[in-house]
């Protein structure tokens, strides 16, 4: 999987037949250092065992889920917190070679990811009809309506007709703007976009099997 001048210096650094083992760790203003075993599959899933206490039995973590436990929360750069030694160095895994086996779509398939285990909202979005520009409202509550959604949204022509929900046409009327408003968030009924509504991608609504640029990118760029 990677040559020895890659991973010249590394500490606990362990071959296996599919994968490799390093020492890592990473650090919070609280507790301090605490360290981990990152596994590295052939595959490009990573898994990080916490080893801060003999009692832990934290085995398989996520890298985000890693810093969560270890009191990073609230923070998704991973790639720059946890780290490994190098030659008596702390360097970010960002930094490394390590990160060339990383691949989000294995990641994402471990079930107890993060990504998976927080909810995630995804706010209503509209869709302009393609003959009279009216806009639709698309519910994005589950992975089949987000699928739905994202199908409408790439759709070169896409009309009233095509509205999943029941049967329309264009001489439906259009919603009022003061319920267009209204788009789902937990948070607020008339909140115009935050944190907990707004998703920039998740495997929600981003597709393995989609050719789709948007899904292409987020499959192979994105963490977990």
């Amino acid at each position: 999987m990677f040559t020895e001048e890659e991973l010249t210096g590394v500490d606990g650094f362990k071959r296996g037949s599919r994968f490799i083992e390093v020492k890592c760790g990473g650090t919070s203003k609280k507790y301090g250092d605490t360290i981990g075993k990152l596994k590295v599959s052939s595959n490009g899933q990573f898994l990080i065992s916490c080893k801060r206490t003999s009692t832990c039995d934290e085995e398989r973590l996520t890298p985000y889920d890693f810093q969560k436990h270890y009191g990073k929360e609230g923070t998704r750069k991973w790639k720059n917190h946890i780290w490994v030694l190098m030659n008596n160095k702390k360097v970010p895994l960002g930094r490394t070679a390590l990160l060339k086996y990383y691949k989000h779509a294995s990641n994402g398939a471990n079930r107890q990811s993060t990504m998976q285990a927080k909810r995630i909202y995804h706010r209503d979005e509209f869709i302009s009809c393609s003959i009279c520009k009216k806009e639709r409202r698309f519910h994005l509550r589950t992975e089949e309506e987000c699928r739905i959604y994202h199908d409408a949204l790439n759709a070169r022509r896409w009309r009233c007709a095509d509205w999943p929900y029941h049967k329309m046409t264009c001489l439906d009327g259009e919603e009022r703007a003061s319920r267009k408003s209204c788009r789902g968030c937990p948070r607020s009924p008339i909140c115009k976009g935050c944190t907990t509504c707004v998703c920039f991608g998740c495997l929600k609504c981003r597709f393995l099997g989609c050719k789709c640029r948007t899904c292409v990118d987020f499959m192979q760029n994105a963490e977990p």
